[in-house]
């Protein structure tokens, strides 16, 4: 707070939250909620990870680990993937597959990886889920990642998954013209008290989004994204016709 030239007070002001619960994060083992984590990090230009570090020992990579947190916390996500099934919806041999292209992983961190990514799915199997909504293209039910039975045993999961009362999945068809969504991925997530904030994914890194502005034009994508999918019973029958293929 001293480097980046805050006070408690102003520190709560930026933050928005009161300056005696601010003032408890100097004390150990007071550690905010996930989103104020953020918001407090950004203002003080350092890593979360850095400021409270337990909460962040966990197999995710550190530039991701901000938004693991918030996931675990949301009460609805929805989702855009047009080229790859959505991290919380993939098999073990799918996640290995795609880490494991072109070698630019170390098996060391692709087993760290998939272990995280395994451990984050847990969150669909709890007691109070979140609500799951992620929309995919065509062509990710198509594209071969590892072999035909990586394919089709993540084809499988995925219909079966898609039947739960709390997921859906929705495809965009292949016939669909170009839409606002290829322009890449992203993730809208609502937390318990209402506030709505988003992740986006690079070729580098992510990126936690909490501007109000930014995460509305995300929102105003959304309902562009969903406009193009079949709706849920049709694209659990395409699911199931693909992943014939497959076999």
């Amino acid at each position: 707070m001293a480097e980046a030239g805050e006070t408690v007070e102003s520190l709560a002001e930026k933050v928005r939250v009161d300056p005696k619960t601010a003032a408890r994060w100097l004390a150990a083992g007071r550690i905010p909620h996930p989103r104020t984590r953020v918001a407090v990090a950004e203002v003080l230009r350092r890593d979360a990870a850095d400021l409270w570090p337990e909460p962040f020992r966990r197999r995710d990579l550190p530039w991701f680990r901000p938004w693991a947190e918030l996931e675990q916390d949301a009460t609805s996500l929805r989702w855009y993937e047009p080229l790859l099934v959505p991290g919380l919806l993939q098999t073990e041999g799918y996640a290995r597959a795609i880490l494991g292209t072109g070698g630019l992983v170390a098996p060391s961190e692709v087993d760290q990886i998939v272990a995280g990514r395994l451990e984050r799915q847990a969150v669909l199997g709890r007691d109070a889920p979140p609500q799951l909504v992620a929309v995919i293209d065509e062509v990710v039910l198509r594209r071969p990642v590892g072999d035909s039975a990586v394919m089709a045993g993540q084809l499988a999961h995925l219909a079966r998954v898609a039947e739960w009362e709390h997921v859906q999945v929705r495809v965009i068809p292949a016939e669909s013209p170009w839409h606002t969504g290829l322009a890449g991925p992203f993730i809208l997530g609502r937390l318990p008290d209402g506030t709505e904030l988003a992740y986006l994914d690079n070729q580098l890194r992510g990126q936690v989004v909490t501007d109000p502005l930014d995460v509305a034009s995300l929102g105003r994508r959304w309902e562009s994204v969903t406009g193009e999918a079949f709706p849920q019973r049709r694209s659990i029958e395409l699911i199931g016709e693909v992943a014939t293929t497959w076999t």
